[in-house]
């Protein structure tokens, strides 16, 4: 799947209303498609899973941390 031209230049994708971080590259289309269409997403600066977590998000299943982000 392509990613969304919103969000072209960012890897990681959260969900507001759960908390939850999605990686742009693994996220199922249709949680994709629901999380646009509900408008309650964030990216992160800078776009890793470490400050996601920072920011009090946890990965979702699909979300496989690179090795530099252990």
């Amino acid at each position: 799947m392509e990613r969304p031209t919103r969000f072209e230049h960012n890897r990681y994708v959260g969900d507001k209303r759960t908390q939850v971080v999605y990686d742009l590259d693994t996220i199922p289309p249709e949680v994709l498609e629901e999380l646009l269409e509900a408008r309650t997403y964030l990216t992160f600066g800078p776009d890793t899973l470490v400050e996601a977590r920072n920011r009090g998000y946890s990965p979702d299943e699909t979300c496989a941390p690179t090795a530099a982000e252990g």
